[in-house]
């Protein structure tokens, strides 16, 4: 249906020029489900707007039906990140006015069957009459979608189109997509950077390398329809998954982290400090940095969470009760609005606690302190500061006893173990998503923190930056034995990393609903993991609880054996 000859295509002239595809040759053949993997920056989205006919290539050919395609066409609909929707227009005007520009030979009655149609046929009858700002991320992606097909395309292309959302939207839209594909039996590119979402949907999957080339496919063979947790059983999934993981791994090596031998200066920060350090320091902050605390450094203990609304007092979080050992990792997951980020701000002490107590190192929790370091899911750098400078920002603050050299040795030193020894002096605001986070990494572990806590820090960026990142953290981490908690939706982000994976329960009133020990070996990285024999077993354990309590705080009514008494667990 669709080819691509011999494409190259580039950006700038003369040295420099920056090739973005080399020599790409491709064939999508009519009524398959094509999926195009890759990182970011790879040129993923430019190799979409190629075949869309929105770019021209700097050398080659593309045809749609062996017509060499010159513009876009109604004939090849696409669906993008963002919405792009009329914010005064309804859901069914929105689709109404795509109908109407490319079949403006259709009455008005043919037209508006055609709109309630497809709006039908993404689930949105119940909201034909609201406007954009009224629907949710999700729904507004649906909208999109059906404006797509609206126009009856015979080729679907999507460029990264559920990205935006979070996981479980995510998830439940990708079913979607598949099941509108097999009922409107279109034939569909899809740019994506997730490897679950890819296999789930695909006929074939074909990786394009960072060097601008395409790989061989790789035939997905699993039979529709595919259903997620399942599939997580499945040999042959299972397989497909890991050779799809190493591929990319080897042909993008992930960047983690240097060590050019540098070693941090004997300096203690203001909260590590022995208590014959400084008789100005408080009692009780000299007390717990003496402790010996290891099997209960870090106490929850029945906390709830009450906030006041105008229908009364809403518990968000009830009896939260969970122990940590000293330099143990813990990933707290859950479904979205379940509380996980709740309980990470009341143990950071930026939230306050309604009733119960964190005890860290023998010490009430009470009100911020830099000994609780945060890692949010935007690192919140100042923009006009260099990398060195805004690590240097929490450094200053946490050795007021260490001269400004052996303040820059820390500062360095933790720049250099997340990749940035190059980038030091990049000012924030010229920093892709992924470096900012990593500065934010080493800023968290700069602070030498008794507590380490992530709420979701990789959330925004594509999946296959996170891989990157989730090594780098890794190998960090392992470096300091830090505790940490780390909040995440992502199943294998929370195994990877935890020594024990704490489930939430949804909503109101959430509470652990179950912990799962991860008896797998370190050092870990995401391809030996993924070789271990109880991988899967726990990746299992995890999903099954998650669609559980997809749809409340008590789990569904399901057949599966032991759910039951999981979620009584």
């Amino acid at each position: 249906m669709l080819e691509l000859h011999g494409i190259f295509h580039g950006h700038g002239s003369g040295p420099m020029r920056v090739e973005v595809l080399r020599d790409v040759n491709l064939k999508v053949e009519a009524d398959e489900f094509l999926v195009i993997l890759g990182f970011s920056g790879t040129g993923k989205t430019t190799l979409i707007n190629l075949m869309a006919g929105l770019d021209r290539p700097s050398a080659g050919r593309v045809t749609f039906r062996g017509a060499e395609v010159t513009g876009p066409g109604p004939e090849r609909a696409v669906v993008f990140q963002n919405y792009a929707l009329m914010p005064w227009l309804s859901v069914a005007e929105n689709i109404a006015l795509a109908v109407k520009a490319v079949r403006p030979d259709l009455s008005r009655a043919e037209r508006a069957a055609r709109v309630e149609r497809y709006v039908r046929l993404v689930g949105l009858t119940h909201a034909a009459s609201r406007r954009p700002a009224e629907l949710s991320g999700g729904m507004r992606q649906r909208v999109n979608l059906a404006r797509a097909l609206a126009m009856d395309p015979e080729m679907l292309l999507m460029d990264e189109p559920l990205s935006a959302l979070d996981a479980l939207t995510r998830a439940r839209l990708a079913d979607e997509i598949e099941r509108i594909r097999a009922a409107d039996a279109k034939t569909c590119v899809l740019v994506t950077n997730d490897v679950d979402e890819a296999i789930l949907l695909a006929d074939r999957i074909i990786v394009l390398r960072p060097d601008g080339t395409l790989s061989a496919p790789f035939a997905v063979d699993l039979p529709r329809p595919r259903d997620r947790t399942a599939m997580n059983t499945d040999p042959a999934f299972r397989d497909l998954r890991g050779r799809i993981t190493g591929y990319l791994m080897e042909c993008n090596p992930l960047s983690r982290g240097t060590d050019s031998g540098r070693r941090l200066p004997s300096v203690v920060p203001l909260h590590g400090r022995p208590a014959a350090a400084d008789s100005t320091l408080p009692a009780a902050v000299t007390r717990a940095a003496a402790s010996p605390n290891t099997d209960r450094y870090l106490e929850f203990s029945q906390v709830n969470k009450v906030y006041a609304t105008p229908q009364g007092p809403l518990t968000v979080v009830e009896n939260f009760d969970l122990r940590l050992r000293k330099g143990e990792f813990v990933s707290l997951i859950g479904h979205s609005g379940c509380g996980k980020s709740t309980v990470l701000t009341m143990a950071a002490g930026l939230n306050d606690i309604s009733s119960g107590g964190i005890i860290l190192d023998g010490r009430e929790v009470a009100g911020p302190d830099p000994e609780r370091a945060v890692v949010f899911q935007s690192p919140s750098l100042f923009p006009w500061l260099t990398a060195r400078e805004n690590v240097a920002v929490g450094v200053d603050r946490v050795y007021p006893g260490a001269s400004r050299a052996e303040r820059q040795e820390v500062v360095e030193y933790y720049l250099e173990r997340v990749g940035l020894a190059d980038a030091m002096d990049r000012p924030a605001a010229q920093m892709s998503n992924g470096m900012r986070q990593r500065v934010g990494i080493a800023r968290a572990f700069a602070l030498s923190p008794k507590l380490l806590l992530l709420d979701e820090p990789f959330g925004m960026l594509d999946s296959l930056t996170r891989w990157e990142l989730q090594e780098v953290l890794m190998e960090v981490w392992e470096s300091t034995g830090v505790t940490a908690i780390c909040v995440t939706h992502d199943v294998d982000e929370a195994i990877l990393l935890a020594d024990r994976v704490v489930m939430m329960t949804n909503g109101p009133r959430a509470t652990i609903g179950r912990i799962l020990d991860i008896d797998l070996p370190r050092p870990r990285s995401r391809r030996t993991v993924m070789a271990q024999p109880g991988y899967y077993d726990l990746r299992q354990a995890v999903l099954d609880f998650l669609r559980d309590f997809e749809h409340g705080r008590q789990p569904q009514q399901t057949d599966r054996a032991g759910s039951a008494a999981m979620a009584a667990e």
